[in-house]
């Protein structure tokens, strides 16, 4: 009796944004039945009606941790399946949006949270310096000497990125933290693996960097159940509701995007009040943008940069511009050499 009650109480309840219940709970209530029968009727009603009441009532009792959201129209996305914000678990779930049909799966290692996840005709191509590390050999070279070069532009290394992060994201610390651009997970695993948050997303556009993740995760004999989802997803189309996520991190990534303006105001708009940002990237340097790294000269980069170079490299002025102007505060950066480690807040 108490179940058929959670469950009335469920049915009233129900985010309309969800899936809205057909009818007012009102309309349940009989005067001639007692209490505890009136509850039954409205339950069994309200089963009977809607079929999706099963799922919704699983949703209502997920815990806080389920942040997915449709890329489509960024409804929260109805889950079936075991709980948690772990590799089994996620495996095992499908994935739904009640309000436009589409449904998502993660038959691969990954849960894929595109637009044109269960496309069959149609496929899209990024630009070249997106499309380079869907490339199986530069994925798996990433970890194995590519990143390492970085040192050479000034970056610390991994551990040292990694403290340096930590420190920026300590007002979060319990939070959901989703590692933007996480390529193999360089920096995805040890923020699952220091237990300073809730859960961990390690989220990339490149199938082939997750494989990678997903291989690492076996070889240094992580626990399946640790606290980390692998996600598929683009940049500028986060799959997560806004105001959800306590922390986010983009390593080595801004430059590759292929519209950093858009990619930030989808951080600003996912994290939480008090939330915070924190992303590495190569400052512009003669090496690397040639004249174009010349205050005066940066506005032909429109005209000539996208053929002289693959990548976007940019001034601390711009980033702190492009951050404030996408509604973060608190703007802070650490510069060593070309390095650049900078972090912004939603207000």
């Amino acid at each position: 009796m108490e179940l058929a009650v959670r469950a009335a109480a469920a049915s009233c309840s129900s985010s309309p944004s969800l899936h809205p219940p057909r009818f007012p709970c009102r309309l349940g209530r009989n005067p001639a039945l007692p209490l505890p029968a009136r509850h039954v009727a409205v339950a069994a009603a309200a089963i009977a009606l809607d079929p999706f009441q099963e799922i919704k009532t699983e949703l209502n009792d997920t815990p806080k941790t389920e942040v997915f959201a449709c890329p489509v129209c960024y409804e929260p996305l109805i889950r079936k399946g075991p709980p948690g914000m772990n590799l089994p678990a996620i495996y095992r779930s499908g994935f739904k949006c009640s309000k436009c049909n589409k449904s998502f799966t993660s038959k691969d290692v990954f849960l894929d949270l595109t637009v044109t996840s269960g496309m069959k005709e149609y496929s899209e191509l990024k630009p070249a310096r997106t499309e380079l590390f869907r490339s199986p050999l530069v994925s798996f070279l990433y970890e194995r000497g590519w990143r390492q070069n970085f040192n050479r532009s000034g970056f610390p290394g991994r551990d040292e990125e990694f403290q340096m992060a930590q420190d920026y994201f300590k007002p979060v610390a319990g939070g959901i933290l989703v590692d933007v651009s996480c390529g193999s997970g360089l920096f995805s695993r040890k923020f699952a693996s220091s237990g300073a948050y809730s859960a961990v997303i390690a989220l990339d556009f490149s199938e082939n960097m997750l494989r990678q993740c997903y291989d690492y995760i076996r070889q240094e004999e992580t626990p399946m159940n640790t606290n980390l989802a692998l996600v598929r997803a683009d940049i500028s189309r986060l799959p997560f509701a806004s105001c959800s996520i306590d922390a986010i991190h983009a390593g080595a990534a801004i430059h590759c995007w292929p519209s950093p303006s858009n990619a930030i105001a989808e951080i600003s708009r996912v994290l939480k009040p008090g939330g915070v940002f924190v992303a590495t990237t190569f400052l512009s340097t003669p090496t690397n943008s040639g004249p174009f790294s010349i205050d005066a000269l940066r506005p032909l980069r429109q005209i000539v940069g996208p053929v002289n170079s693959s990548y976007n490299f940019f001034t601390e002025g711009e980033l702190k511009d492009l951050c404030i102007s996408c509604g973060l505060v608190n703007y802070s950066s650490k510069v060593q050499r070309s390095f650049i480690m900078f972090s912004g807040q939603k207000p």
